[in-house]
């Protein structure tokens, strides 16, 4: 069985050895103090522990290895951080390790300290399974244990999300509103012409945005001039007005061609088509001139819900393409689509826009968050057969982290339900 330094880690930081009769590869009778602080941070793996060996004592840092000879592998001996390990924890000793004024490191082979129960527990949590580690044992997990956990999943997944928000804000010069709008066009364009929109939607400049945001038809004309979806010579007249308004837009602002990612309609529903969702995104601005501060206020979904309540303009009511009329139908942003904006887009907004005023709003997040439904995907479903199931998007977006932070990385050991089940 193939041993790993996370393994050893859990094994120091949680103290699962048997401490009575410890002794160095050299036979020098080791008490432990102190095992030490996990900063997981740059140098050894454990801070300021305190041993006595063979009567002496020590105060220094211990670094863990699955071999002795990892110590060179690393390149140790080269690093000054590394000249206060009064210890080496090893599974495995196989060559002896030397401070730069040549005196021995002490070592610990941790294998002969390890019982064998501990290490089928490992085993069987690491054994690879249909889909996960530890399918079999997850619904065991203490509700409280998971629950806990889940919060940290959250808060974790909303600050992966908030980097690009911080990204474009410092590129933006802290114009939230430029940001919201990138972001948000980004999210109306789903996966298939997300990076397409959101290419777009940073071609023109906010400014102009807000000047043209009167009309909606000028704000149609730049999103699908930029886009590049009004070249073509078909005969309808709303089409034509757009070309001449687009040709008038692009001069006056002196917009500059811009290599935007082709968009697709291919496998989208035609309520997802890219006209629908730019037409939609040009009404919304076109309706709600203060669209930030409306979203920033906003507590409840009920309340994105109405800042959200517009369709788009009446010739896209009987049209899903230019020049391809269809039945008649008021093409309303759904609920559903707005939980999604509201999950990536809204919340991580909210989230750093507080933080970058000194503010916390975590608990406020999480009780908006509670009140969506559930999101489906496969993830989910493959949870749901193992008999964790979710009944708000709070727990959906946990388990996507703990799926795609944890089990996709192989981190059994960093994650609350790992540890958990191996401390059973």
């Amino acid at each position: 069985m193939k041993i790993k330094e996370d393994f050893l880690h859990y094994i120091w930081l949680h103290k699962r050895i048997d401490v009575t009769h410890l002794q160095t590869t050299k036979g020098e009778k080791i008490e432990i103090i102190h095992f030490g602080n996990y900063l997981q941070q740059t140098g050894p793996d454990f801070f300021n522990a305190q041993l006595i060996i063979d009567n002496q004592k020590w105060a220094g840092n211990v670094e863990i290895h699955v071999k002795s000879s990892d110590w060179y592998l690393h390149s140790h001996e080269n690093d000054a951080n590394y000249d206060s390990v009064i210890l080496h924890v090893v599974w495995e000793h196989d060559t002896e390790i030397y401070r730069k004024d040549n005196s021995e490191i002490p070592v610990l082979e941790l294998k002969n300290y390890i019982s064998k129960f501990e290490i089928e527990k490992y085993y069987d949590l690491t054994t690879l399974k249909s889909w996960i580690f530890c399918e079999n044992e997850i619904a065991n997990v203490n509700e409280i244990v998971l629950a806990n956990w889940q919060e940290r999943l959250f808060f974790e997944r909303l600050e992966n999300k908030a980097v690009p928000f911080k990204k474009l804000v410092k590129e933006n010069h802290s114009d939230w509103e430029a940001t919201l709008f990138c972001m948000l066009a980004k999210n109306f364009g789903l996966n298939v012409n997300g990076q397409s929109f959101f290419d777009l939607a940073k071609s023109i400049p906010f400014s102009i945005i807000k000047k043209e945001s009167f009309e909606v038809e000028n704000l149609e004309a730049l999103f699908f001039g930029k886009g590049e979806m009004l070249d073509n010579d078909k005969q309808d007249t709303y089409l034509i007005d757009l070309q001449k308004r687009w040709k008038f837009l692009s001069h006056k602002y002196q917009l500059e061609d811009s290599h935007i990612t082709p968009i697709q309609f291919f496998k989208l529903r035609p309520d997802n088509f890219p006209t629908i969702r730019l037409a939609q995104l040009a009404m919304l601005y076109h309706t709600k001139q203060t669209l930030f501060i409306e979203l920033i206020l906003a507590d409840t979904k009920e309340e994105i819900y109405a800042i959200f309540n517009n369709a788009t303009s009446t010739y896209w009511e009987s049209h899903y393409n230019f020049d391809s009329q269809s039945k008649k139908k008021s093409k309303k942003i759904s609920k559903p689509f707005i939980d999604l904006i509201i999950i990536n887009t809204i919340i991580p907004l909210k989230f750093l826009y507080a933080k970058a005023n000194g503010k916390e709003n975590i608990e406020d997040l999480i009780a908006l968050i509670q009140t969506l439904q559930p999101e489906k995907n496969v993830i989910i479903d493959k949870f749901a057969s193992f008999k964790i199931k979710s009944k708000n998007a709070f727990e959906t977006q946990s388990l996507l982290q703990l799926k795609n932070g944890y089990c996709y990385q192989k981190k059994c050991l960093q994650c609350a339900i790992g540890l958990t089940l191996l401390k059973k």
